[in-house]
């Protein structure tokens, strides 16, 4: 079955094309235009979703040498997101869906991230942790089969995306936040300075991010430290409490493959302390790992084929909202 999947959920417009399980045809195009700003604009992030979906569309189609009247079905990410750029990919996508009469089926960003791996691994063998690392959300999953999850924590506060991002530009540097936080502290030393992990031994599986991003505000207006010291001790205290967490999850339920997907899974120092775990961590390509309408059109073929798919375009995208 050919399918269009389209992924609008924040600042990346991204379009893809699935066929047979097979990712045919994708591309996905980054809205610099936010980093003037310092961070996403929603209106200027539907507005620039709504300019680059038929270019990008047609481009696809192009590229994988098929025509709008070859697909089969569309699958659009309806939440959770930014309001405004999810209901600028689902007005294009009921638009085709309507055009050409073919079936659409609304698809959840986290569930989508969940199943990402899948893409490149088709052998994964379930039950499996799956840690959720982004600019929105950072969770830690218990994949029991496929469609089958149970949320095991979550952040009580800030996201750790969010929390990258906002301890740039306590740094001064620029958005996003996590590649230039991470560019930094290849040049400090990330043992100087003890920022807390909070909550990293509560006994639960929950992340707090909030105090440590105050612990950053309060040592940067001290003006103590050189700022390479500064990002590479921040970002050790991040990527401490992910690791940790996501170690004591696996240890407590005895589990011992673990997927780690979303924005933040791209950070280097965080894939090598989870590679020095004895654990089989499992890390999907880059461009899986931020937003990309790839696992939107991979997660709706297999809903179809599995019957589980919710068809019909009597759906709305929700700015917030779990794995449904």
């Amino acid at each position: 079955m050919i399918i269009l999947g389209i992924e609008t959920s924040c600042d990346e417009t991204g379009v893809a094309i699935c066929d047979n399980s097979k990712i045919i045809s994708s591309y996905t195009k980054t809205q610099s235009i936010h980093t003037q700003f310092g961070g996403v604009v929603p209106e200027i992030a539907s507005r620039e979703h709504e300019k680059f979906l038929p270019e990008i569309t047609d481009k696809v189609l192009k590229d994988s040498k098929l025509e709008y009247s070859d697909l089969e079905a569309i699958a659009v990410t309806s939440g959770p997101g930014l309001m405004g750029s999810l209901l600028s990919g689902i007005s294009f996508a009921k638009g085709i869906s309507q055009g050409l009469g073919i079936p659409i089926i609304p698809i959840n960003h986290l569930e989508a991230h969940l199943n990402s791996a899948f893409i490149e691994f088709e052998a994964l063998d379930p039950p499996f942790i799956n840690l959720l690392v982004s600019g929105g959300h950072t969770q830690i999953w218990l994949v029991k089969d496929l469609f089958e999850y149970t949320l095991l924590g979550e952040t009580l506060d800030d996201a750790c995306g969010e929390a990258f991002d906002k301890g740039a530009k306590t740094l001064g540097l620029n958005y996003p936040g996590g590649p230039e936080i991470e560019k930094l502290a290849k040049k400090g030393n990330k043992e100087l300075i003890d920022f807390p992990r909070p909550i990293i031994n509560d006994g639960t599986y929950n992340f707090s991010f909030s105090g440590l991003k105050t612990s950053l505000i309060n040592c940067v207006n001290k003006n103590e430290y050189n700022l390479s010291d500064v990002a590479a001790s921040y970002q050790e205290a991040i990527v401490d409490c992910l690791v940790g967490k996501l170690k004591n999850s696996m240890d407590d339920l005895n589990i011992n493959t673990g997927i780690v997907c979303g924005g933040v899974a791209a950070n280097q120092r965080l894939r090598e302390k989870l590679n020095e775990l004895d654990k089989t961590i499992i890390f999907p390509s880059l461009k899986y790992c931020t937003d990309n309408a790839d696992m939107v059109a991979f997660l709706g073929e297999k809903k179809i084929n599995n019957n589980s798919a919710k068809i019909g375009i009597n759906f709305s995208a929700y700015s917030r909202g779990m794995v449904v």
